[in-house]
Protein backbone atom coordinates (compact mmCIF):
# COMPACT_ATOMS: atom_id res chain seq x y z
CA UNK A 1 0.00 0.00 0.00
CA UNK A 2 1.08 3.59 -0.55
CA UNK A 3 0.98 6.15 2.26
CA UNK A 4 -2.55 7.39 1.45
CA UNK A 5 -3.89 3.85 1.53
CA UNK A 6 -2.13 3.17 4.82
CA UNK A 7 -3.59 6.32 6.39
CA UNK A 8 -7.10 5.38 5.22
CA UNK A 9 -6.75 1.84 6.59
CA UNK A 10 -5.57 3.20 9.95
CA UNK A 11 -8.22 5.91 10.27
CA UNK A 12 -10.93 3.36 9.45
CA UNK A 13 -9.93 1.48 12.62
CA UNK A 14 -10.45 4.50 14.88
CA UNK A 15 -13.72 5.33 16.60
CA UNK A 16 -15.22 8.37 18.28
CA UNK A 17 -13.88 10.93 15.80
CA UNK A 18 -15.86 13.49 13.82
CA UNK A 19 -15.09 14.18 10.16
CA UNK A 20 -12.84 17.14 11.00
CA UNK A 21 -10.54 15.03 13.14
CA UNK A 22 -10.52 12.34 10.46
CA UNK A 23 -9.58 15.01 7.94
CA UNK A 24 -6.73 16.13 10.20
CA UNK A 25 -5.36 12.60 10.38
CA UNK A 26 -5.24 12.50 6.58
CA UNK A 27 -3.74 15.98 6.30
CA UNK A 28 -1.01 15.41 8.92
CA UNK A 29 0.77 12.13 8.03
CA UNK A 30 2.15 10.36 11.07
CA UNK A 31 5.34 9.28 9.30
CA UNK A 32 6.55 12.89 9.27
CA UNK A 33 6.89 12.65 13.06
CA UNK A 34 8.63 9.28 13.43
CA UNK A 35 12.44 9.06 13.34
CA UNK A 36 14.19 6.70 10.94
CA UNK A 37 15.05 4.39 13.85
CA UNK A 38 12.51 3.82 16.60
CA UNK A 39 11.15 1.08 18.84
CA UNK A 40 7.75 -0.40 17.96
CA UNK A 41 5.89 -1.26 21.17
CA UNK A 42 3.65 -3.91 19.59
CA UNK A 43 1.41 -6.38 21.43
CA UNK A 44 4.03 -9.08 20.91
CA UNK A 45 7.72 -8.53 21.58
CA UNK A 46 8.78 -4.97 20.83
CA UNK A 47 11.17 -4.53 17.94
CA UNK A 48 13.36 -1.97 16.24
CA UNK A 49 12.09 -0.35 13.06
CA UNK A 50 14.66 1.10 10.67
CA UNK A 51 13.58 3.12 7.67
CA UNK A 52 16.89 2.71 5.88
CA UNK A 53 17.18 -1.07 6.13
CA UNK A 54 13.47 -1.95 5.73
CA UNK A 55 11.29 1.00 4.65
CA UNK A 56 8.14 -1.11 4.14
CA UNK A 57 8.31 -2.59 7.64
CA UNK A 58 8.95 0.92 9.00
CA UNK A 59 5.82 2.24 7.27
CA UNK A 60 3.80 -0.79 8.38
CA UNK A 61 4.67 -0.01 11.99
CA UNK A 62 4.10 3.74 11.66
CA UNK A 63 0.61 3.19 10.23
CA UNK A 64 -0.39 0.48 12.69
CA UNK A 65 -2.38 1.19 15.84
CA UNK A 66 0.78 0.98 17.92
CA UNK A 67 2.83 3.28 20.10
CA UNK A 68 6.23 4.09 18.62
CA UNK A 69 8.87 4.76 21.28
CA UNK A 70 11.33 7.49 20.29
CA UNK A 71 13.41 7.89 23.45
CA UNK A 72 14.70 5.62 26.22
CA UNK A 73 15.93 6.74 29.64
CA UNK A 74 15.70 10.44 28.75
CA UNK A 75 18.02 9.81 25.82
CA UNK A 76 20.73 7.97 27.78
CA UNK A 77 20.05 4.59 26.10
CA UNK A 78 20.24 3.90 22.38
CA UNK A 79 16.78 3.22 20.97
CA UNK A 80 17.98 -0.04 19.38
CA UNK A 81 18.42 -1.53 22.87
CA UNK A 82 14.68 -1.54 23.46
CA UNK A 83 15.35 -1.80 27.20
CA UNK A 84 14.94 0.81 29.89
CA UNK A 85 12.25 3.35 30.64
CA UNK A 86 10.18 4.67 27.76
CA UNK A 87 10.49 8.46 28.09
CA UNK A 88 9.07 9.80 24.80
CA UNK A 89 6.91 8.32 22.09
CA UNK A 90 4.26 8.77 19.46
CA UNK A 91 1.19 7.40 21.25
CA UNK A 92 -0.93 4.70 19.65
CA UNK A 93 -3.35 6.34 17.17
CA UNK A 94 -6.34 4.95 19.07
CA UNK A 95 -5.14 6.74 22.22
CA UNK A 96 -4.58 9.95 20.26
CA UNK A 97 -8.06 9.65 18.76
CA UNK A 98 -9.62 9.04 22.17
CA UNK A 99 -8.07 12.14 23.77
CA UNK A 100 -8.76 14.40 20.79
CA UNK A 101 -12.33 13.11 20.56
CA UNK A 102 -12.95 14.22 24.16
CA UNK A 103 -11.81 17.81 23.53
CA UNK A 104 -14.83 18.77 21.40
CA UNK A 105 -13.43 22.21 20.45
CA UNK A 106 -15.35 25.08 18.90
CA UNK A 107 -14.01 27.08 15.98
CA UNK A 108 -11.25 29.41 17.18
CA UNK A 109 -10.71 27.67 20.53
CA UNK A 110 -7.28 28.12 22.08
CA UNK A 111 -5.59 24.95 23.29
CA UNK A 112 -2.63 24.34 25.58
CA UNK A 113 -0.99 20.97 25.09
CA UNK A 114 1.09 19.47 27.91
CA UNK A 115 3.81 17.28 26.38
CA UNK A 116 4.75 18.02 22.76
CA UNK A 117 6.53 14.69 22.23
CA UNK A 118 7.09 14.08 18.52
CA UNK A 119 4.79 17.00 17.66
CA UNK A 120 2.14 14.88 15.91
CA UNK A 121 -0.80 15.79 18.15
CA UNK A 122 0.24 19.45 18.16
CA UNK A 123 0.12 19.31 14.36
CA UNK A 124 -3.33 17.68 14.42
CA UNK A 125 -4.59 20.39 16.77
CA UNK A 126 -3.04 23.09 14.58
CA UNK A 127 -4.72 21.70 11.47
CA UNK A 128 -8.08 21.69 13.25
CA UNK A 129 -7.85 25.05 15.04
CA UNK A 130 -5.08 27.02 13.36
CA UNK A 131 -1.42 27.37 14.36
CA UNK A 132 -1.96 30.58 16.34
CA UNK A 133 -4.53 28.87 18.57
CA UNK A 134 -2.26 26.04 19.72
CA UNK A 135 0.48 26.24 22.37
CA UNK A 136 2.47 23.09 23.19
CA UNK A 137 4.94 22.77 26.05
CA UNK A 138 7.73 20.18 26.35
CA UNK A 139 10.19 19.74 29.23
CA UNK A 140 12.91 17.80 27.37
CA UNK A 141 15.21 20.04 25.32
CA UNK A 142 16.12 17.36 22.76
CA UNK A 143 12.50 16.24 22.31
CA UNK A 144 11.44 19.88 22.00
CA UNK A 145 14.00 20.53 19.24
CA UNK A 146 13.04 17.39 17.31
CA UNK A 147 9.35 18.25 17.52
CA UNK A 148 10.04 21.74 16.17
CA UNK A 149 11.86 20.23 13.18
CA UNK A 150 9.07 17.69 12.58
CA UNK A 151 6.40 20.41 12.69
CA UNK A 152 8.34 22.57 10.25
CA UNK A 153 8.59 19.63 7.85
CA UNK A 154 4.82 19.15 8.13
CA UNK A 155 4.21 22.86 7.45
CA UNK A 156 2.75 23.55 10.91
CA UNK A 157 3.84 26.29 13.32
CA UNK A 158 2.06 26.18 16.70
CA UNK A 159 3.59 28.07 19.62
CA UNK A 160 6.24 25.79 21.12
CA UNK A 161 7.44 26.30 24.69
CA UNK A 162 10.38 24.62 26.42
CA UNK A 163 9.38 24.26 30.05
CA UNK A 164 7.63 22.30 32.79
CA UNK A 165 4.07 21.52 31.75
CA UNK A 166 2.93 21.05 35.35
CA UNK A 167 3.00 24.86 35.67
CA UNK A 168 1.01 25.32 32.47
CA UNK A 169 1.81 28.46 30.49
CA UNK A 170 0.16 31.44 32.23
CA UNK A 171 1.50 33.94 29.67
CA UNK A 172 -0.92 32.58 27.06
CA UNK A 173 -3.87 31.93 29.39
CA UNK A 174 -6.77 31.59 29.53
CA UNK A 175 -7.23 28.58 27.25
CA UNK A 176 -10.46 26.95 26.12
CA UNK A 177 -8.96 23.46 26.34
CA UNK A 178 -5.95 21.79 27.90
CA UNK A 179 -4.80 18.60 26.18
CA UNK A 180 -2.44 16.42 28.23
CA UNK A 181 -0.33 13.72 26.58
CA UNK A 182 1.29 12.22 29.69
CA UNK A 183 -0.03 10.24 32.64
CA UNK A 184 -1.13 12.33 35.63
CA UNK A 185 -1.50 11.07 39.18
CA UNK A 186 -2.15 14.40 40.92
CA UNK A 187 -3.64 17.20 38.81
CA UNK A 188 -1.50 20.37 38.97
CA UNK A 189 -3.80 23.10 40.26
CA UNK A 190 -2.16 25.65 37.93
CA UNK A 191 -4.15 24.20 35.04
CA UNK A 192 -7.52 25.11 36.60
CA UNK A 193 -7.29 28.95 36.59
CA UNK A 194 -5.59 28.82 33.18
CA UNK A 195 -8.71 27.24 31.63
CA UNK A 196 -11.83 29.26 30.87
CA UNK A 197 -14.99 28.34 32.82
CA UNK A 198 -16.88 25.67 30.91
CA UNK A 199 -13.75 24.61 29.03
CA UNK A 200 -12.18 21.18 29.14
CA UNK A 201 -9.04 19.66 30.62
CA UNK A 202 -8.50 16.23 29.06
CA UNK A 203 -5.83 14.00 30.59
CA UNK A 204 -5.03 10.36 31.41
CA UNK A 205 -5.50 9.98 35.16
CA UNK A 206 -2.88 7.36 36.01
CA UNK A 207 -2.90 6.68 39.75
CA UNK A 208 -0.12 4.70 41.34
CA UNK A 209 -2.41 1.71 41.75
CA UNK A 210 -2.81 1.16 38.00
CA UNK A 211 -0.30 0.56 35.21
CA UNK A 212 -2.69 2.15 32.71
CA UNK A 213 -5.10 5.00 33.40
CA UNK A 214 -8.52 6.51 32.81
CA UNK A 215 -9.08 9.29 30.32
CA UNK A 216 -10.60 12.09 32.38
CA UNK A 217 -12.43 15.29 31.49
CA UNK A 218 -12.51 18.10 34.05
CA UNK A 219 -14.55 21.27 33.52
CA UNK A 220 -13.65 24.45 35.46
CA UNK A 221 -16.69 25.87 37.23
CA UNK A 222 -15.50 29.48 37.40
CA UNK A 223 -15.18 29.30 41.19
CA UNK A 224 -11.59 28.03 41.33
CA UNK A 225 -12.56 24.37 41.07
CA UNK A 226 -12.99 21.84 38.27
CA UNK A 227 -15.00 18.65 38.25
CA UNK A 228 -15.68 15.79 35.87
CA UNK A 229 -15.84 12.08 35.18
CA UNK A 230 -13.76 9.20 33.83
CA UNK A 231 -13.97 7.87 30.30
CA UNK A 232 -12.00 5.23 28.36
CA UNK A 233 -8.75 3.50 29.25
CA UNK A 234 -5.33 4.60 28.05
CA UNK A 235 -1.72 4.11 29.06
CA UNK A 236 0.68 7.07 28.88
CA UNK A 237 4.18 7.79 30.17
CA UNK A 238 4.02 9.74 33.45
CA UNK A 239 4.55 13.47 33.78
CA UNK A 240 8.24 13.72 34.60
CA UNK A 241 7.68 15.42 37.95
CA UNK A 242 5.36 12.54 38.93
CA UNK A 243 7.55 9.57 38.12
CA UNK A 244 7.32 6.72 40.61
CA UNK A 245 10.50 5.58 42.39
CA UNK A 246 10.95 2.12 43.87
CA UNK A 247 11.65 1.89 47.63
CA UNK A 248 14.84 0.41 49.01
CA UNK A 249 14.01 -1.63 52.09
CA UNK A 250 16.28 -3.80 54.20
CA UNK A 251 13.79 -5.03 56.79
CA UNK A 252 12.48 -8.60 57.04
CA UNK A 253 9.11 -9.68 55.67
CA UNK A 254 6.19 -10.63 57.89
CA UNK A 255 4.40 -13.74 56.66
CA UNK A 256 0.61 -14.21 56.63
CA UNK A 257 -2.18 -15.50 54.41
CA UNK A 258 -5.58 -14.40 53.16
CA UNK A 259 -8.79 -15.96 51.89
CA UNK A 260 -9.31 -13.16 49.34
CA UNK A 261 -8.14 -14.10 45.84
CA UNK A 262 -5.84 -11.28 44.58
CA UNK A 263 -6.97 -11.94 41.01
CA UNK A 264 -10.44 -10.83 42.00
CA UNK A 265 -9.09 -7.58 43.42
CA UNK A 266 -7.15 -6.78 40.24
CA UNK A 267 -9.62 -8.00 37.61
CA UNK A 268 -13.16 -7.57 38.84
CA UNK A 269 -13.92 -4.03 37.68
CA UNK A 270 -12.41 -0.69 36.76
CA UNK A 271 -14.74 0.65 39.45
CA UNK A 272 -12.74 -1.33 42.01
CA UNK A 273 -9.53 0.14 40.61
CA UNK A 274 -10.79 3.69 41.06
CA UNK A 275 -12.10 2.98 44.55
CA UNK A 276 -8.79 1.47 45.68
CA UNK A 277 -6.72 4.25 44.09
CA UNK A 278 -8.90 6.86 45.81
CA UNK A 279 -8.48 5.27 49.22
CA UNK A 280 -4.80 4.32 48.86
CA UNK A 281 -3.08 7.04 46.81
CA UNK A 282 0.33 5.95 48.12
CA UNK A 283 0.18 2.35 46.87
CA UNK A 284 1.71 1.15 43.60
CA UNK A 285 0.82 -2.23 42.12
CA UNK A 286 2.10 -4.57 39.43
CA UNK A 287 0.86 -8.06 38.73
CA UNK A 288 1.57 -10.98 36.42
CA UNK A 289 0.19 -14.38 35.49
CA UNK A 290 2.71 -17.15 35.98
CA UNK A 291 3.07 -20.78 34.98
CA UNK A 292 0.38 -23.33 35.86
CA UNK A 293 -2.20 -20.67 36.67
CA UNK A 294 -0.24 -18.99 39.45
CA UNK A 295 -0.66 -15.25 39.99
CA UNK A 296 1.69 -12.77 41.63
CA UNK A 297 0.93 -9.28 42.91
CA UNK A 298 3.60 -6.82 44.02
CA UNK A 299 2.69 -3.76 46.10
CA UNK A 300 4.90 -0.94 47.28
CA UNK A 301 4.84 2.58 48.68
CA UNK A 302 7.50 5.05 49.71
CA UNK A 303 8.30 3.03 52.84
CA UNK A 304 6.70 -0.42 52.53
CA UNK A 305 6.15 -3.31 50.16
CA UNK A 306 4.21 -6.57 49.91
CA UNK A 307 4.33 -9.72 47.78
CA UNK A 308 1.10 -11.67 47.31
CA UNK A 309 1.19 -15.05 45.56
CA UNK A 310 -1.75 -17.23 44.57
CA UNK A 311 -1.08 -20.92 43.91
CA UNK A 312 -3.98 -22.81 42.28
CA UNK A 313 -2.29 -26.10 43.08
CA UNK A 314 -2.41 -25.48 46.81
CA UNK A 315 -5.55 -23.25 46.74
CA UNK A 316 -3.67 -20.83 48.95
CA UNK A 317 -2.64 -17.18 48.94
CA UNK A 318 0.69 -16.45 50.60
CA UNK A 319 1.37 -12.89 51.77
CA UNK A 320 4.69 -11.26 52.64
CA UNK A 321 4.70 -7.69 53.97
CA UNK A 322 7.34 -5.33 55.35
CA UNK A 323 7.67 -1.72 56.40
CA UNK A 324 5.34 0.37 58.60
CA UNK A 325 2.35 -0.24 56.31
CA UNK A 326 0.74 -3.65 55.81
CA UNK A 327 -0.03 -2.88 52.19
CA UNK A 328 -1.96 -6.02 51.33
CA UNK A 329 -4.17 -5.56 54.39
CA UNK A 330 -4.86 -1.98 53.29
CA UNK A 331 -5.70 -3.11 49.75
CA UNK A 332 -7.94 -5.88 51.01
CA UNK A 333 -9.85 -3.44 53.23
CA UNK A 334 -10.21 -0.92 50.38
CA UNK A 335 -11.49 -3.58 47.97
CA UNK A 336 -14.03 -4.96 50.44
CA UNK A 337 -15.18 -1.42 51.20
CA UNK A 338 -15.95 -1.06 47.47
CA UNK A 339 -17.85 -4.36 47.65
CA UNK A 340 -19.88 -3.01 50.57
CA UNK A 341 -20.90 -0.01 48.41
CA UNK A 342 -22.58 -2.39 45.96
CA UNK A 343 -19.62 -2.74 43.52
CA UNK A 344 -20.25 0.53 41.63
CA UNK A 345 -18.74 0.66 38.14
CA UNK A 346 -16.44 3.34 36.76
CA UNK A 347 -19.36 5.46 35.52
CA UNK A 348 -20.41 6.15 39.12
CA UNK A 349 -17.12 7.85 40.05
CA UNK A 350 -15.72 11.30 39.34
CA UNK A 351 -13.01 13.77 40.33
CA UNK A 352 -12.98 17.31 41.68
CA UNK A 353 -9.92 19.55 41.99
CA UNK A 354 -9.94 22.59 44.30
CA UNK A 355 -7.22 24.92 45.64
CA UNK A 356 -7.05 22.61 48.67
CA UNK A 357 -6.46 19.45 46.64
CA UNK A 358 -8.05 16.67 44.64
CA UNK A 359 -10.66 14.15 45.68
CA UNK A 360 -12.42 11.24 44.03
CA UNK A 361 -16.15 11.00 44.61
CA UNK A 362 -18.86 8.38 44.30
CA UNK A 363 -22.15 9.23 42.56
CA UNK A 364 -21.91 12.98 43.20
CA UNK A 365 -19.19 15.59 43.89
CA UNK A 366 -20.70 16.14 47.33
CA UNK A 367 -19.89 12.53 48.26
CA UNK A 368 -16.06 12.35 48.35
CA UNK A 369 -14.33 9.08 49.17
CA UNK A 370 -12.57 9.39 52.51
CA UNK A 371 -9.28 7.52 52.87
CA UNK A 372 -8.63 5.43 55.97
CA UNK A 373 -6.86 7.28 58.83
CA UNK A 374 -3.42 5.80 58.09
CA UNK A 375 -3.53 7.32 54.58
CA UNK A 376 -4.74 10.85 55.23
CA UNK A 377 -1.21 12.26 55.23
CA UNK A 378 -0.96 11.42 51.54
CA UNK A 379 -3.72 13.93 50.78
CA UNK A 380 -1.66 16.92 51.87
CA UNK A 381 -0.90 19.69 49.40
CA UNK A 382 2.60 18.27 48.96
CA UNK A 383 1.26 15.04 47.50
CA UNK A 384 -1.57 16.64 45.54
CA UNK A 385 0.66 19.03 43.62
CA UNK A 386 -1.98 21.76 43.76
CA UNK A 387 -0.88 25.30 44.57
CA UNK A 388 2.72 24.19 44.37
CA UNK A 389 3.39 24.15 41.17
CA UNK A 390 -6.18 -3.01 30.27
CA UNK A 391 -7.09 -5.27 31.57
CA UNK A 392 -9.39 -6.74 28.89
CA UNK A 393 -11.01 -9.18 31.34
CA UNK A 394 -12.40 -6.40 33.51
CA UNK A 395 -15.78 -4.71 33.21
CA UNK A 396 -16.30 -0.97 32.95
Amino acid sequence: MNVDQRITALVDQLTGLDDRWRGALHAVPRHLFIPDRAWCDSEGPGHLIDRETDPDAWLDAVYSNTAIVTQLDDGATDIAEGKGDYTSSSSAPSAVAATLGLLKPYEGDEVLEIGTGTGWTAALLSHRLGDDNVTSIEIDRSVHATAAANLATAGRSPHLILGDGSAGHPEGAPYDQIHVTCGIDQVPYAWIPQTRPGGRIVFPWTPRWEEAGHLTVLTPTGTGTATGRFHGRAGFMPLRSQRWPLPRLNTDYRSSSTTLDPRRVLRTSYGADIAIAAQLPHVYATHADQENGAFHLSLWSDDSDAQVHYSPRHKRVAVLQRGPHDLWDEVEDAYLRWVSWGTPTKDHFGMTVTPEGRHIWLHHPANPITPPPQCTSYFSNTHLGNKSTTESKRSS
